[in-house]
Order: structure tokens, then sequence, then C-alpha cells
């Protein structure tokens, strides 16, 4: 029997009078990649600030293989094995690509000092495609080079769960595939992923499952070709008139 690693459990959050996140339920077994769909302003972000502590909830709670992680500080949460990356990218501007990576290894789940830190950020450059970048200042980085470092930082806490917030946004079909077999190595490497996209081709390709969002609220949940064909959940993206 597969083990649930995250559960989400009437998770809210409110904005003043604005219920930004309306009592979301669900889980999340080891090793599966789940998508978190729905249009823009449908919660999504809001849902993994939520899950990494980056927000305080309103209402319900996160837990983590059965314990409870709502309430705990963001890095007390990334050291016990969830990371994330943004979708608007934060590296740090005055460090090179190296030690962008070698500062996740020192804060994170796994922590690793000197030596065996930098080995270990040369060799997630590597994993990312940027193998020998190292000493590049990051202000000399592609915007797709910027998201490689930003994935290899998150990875160098060795996270067990890693929540992906439209990384594979803005890629060219080339690069879009290389993102796609990388999260998918990830996830053979014994990570559990949330991924929060837009692209089709990824959710297809990646997805074991889909949580879809609209209002805050869940309004559909299952494979990705349930989904994608669900009415509700076509109304929700296009409008009564397509639905």
């Amino acid at each position: 029997m597969t083990q649930t690693v995250l559960s989400l459990s009437n998770v809210t959050k409110r904005f003043g009078g604005l219920i930004a996140v309306n009592a979301m339920d669900f889980d999340v077994a080891e090793h599966e990649v789940l998508g978190l769909l729905g249009p823009n302003g449908s919660g999504k972000s809001t849902t993994l600030n939520l899950i990494s502590g980056a927000l305080p909830l309103s209402g319900g709670h996160v837990s983590l293989w059965g314990n409870r992680i709502s309430g705990l500080p963001a890095q007390t949460i990334t050291r016990k094995g969830v990371s994330r990356t943004f979708q608007l990218v934060r590296l740090l501007p005055s460090m090179n690509v190296r030690d962008n990576v070698v500062a996740g290894a020192v804060f994170g789940h796994r922590r690793r000092w000197g030596r065996e830190a930098i080995d270990h950020a040369d060799m997630l450059l590597e994993k990312v495609g940027l193998g020998g970048k190292g000493d590049m200042p990051i202000g000399q980085l592609t915007y797709i080079d910027t998201k490689r470092v930003e994935l290899a930082r998150t990875l160098a806490s060795d996270p067990k769960v890693l929540l992906l917030d439209e990384w594979l946004a803005g890629l060219n079909p080339t690069e879009l595939q290389i993102g796609i077999s990388l999260i998918r190595s990830l996830r053979d490497e014994g990570r559990t992923v949330i991924l929060v996209e837009h692209v089709m081709d990824a959710i297809r390709s990646l997805c074991d499952r889909c949580v879809v969002m609209a209002a805050g609220a869940k309004i559909a949940q299952g494979t990705p070709t349930e989904v994608l064909s669900d009415r509700e959940v076509i109304r929700a993206y296009l409008g009564d008139d397509d639905a």
C-alpha cells in the first residue's frame, strides 16, 4: 500500500474578506506527481505558500507523514523535507551560480558544509544542465538558466516533497522536453512532486493525478484525462459558452 506523504485537511486562507483558498482537502502519495491546476487567480500558488509555510493558515491543517506542519516556520518545514520553487525566480544576485546552490545545501533538510556542499552543488548543476557554469554571476544568466539554478538550489536541500510553481512556464519546446525529463527523473529518485502548471503537455506526461481549483475551491480531482474532460473544469478554464 502506498503511503500518504502530504495531507491537506480543510485548508483555508483569508485575506480580509477574500477567501483565497476555501476548505482544500487532498492527499499526496509517496513518489506521486500531483498536478495542481486551475485558471489564474484560482489559489494554486497560495496553496503552495500554505504548504511551505510562506503564509499562515486561516483554518485547517497540513500534515507531513501524519505529523502536523502547519503553523511551523518556513525554514523548519524546509528542514523536515519540503522545498519549493517560486513563480518569480528568487536568487541571491550577490553570489555566483555555485554559491546560490550551496546556500540550499547549508540550510536545507540534509545539511552539507564545506567541500561536501560545493561538490554536491556542482553535481546538481550538472544534473540541471548547468555543468561548468558554477562561477558565473547570476546577472549573466538567461531566463531558463535562472530557473535551473533555482531548481538546483531547491534540490540541494535533498527534499522529499518538491513544490514546483510553474517551473516549466516560458520554456521553448526543446527546453520544455528537457524540463519534463528532469522532473520525471526527480520522481524516479524517490521524490514526491506537487506541480502547479498550465502546460498541458507536461500535465499529461508527468502527473499521476490532478487537483483542479477555481475561485479558491477544489472543483475536480482524478487522472489528467479525467479532469481535463470534466465539464466543470472546462467551464472554469473556458467559460460557460465552451463547456
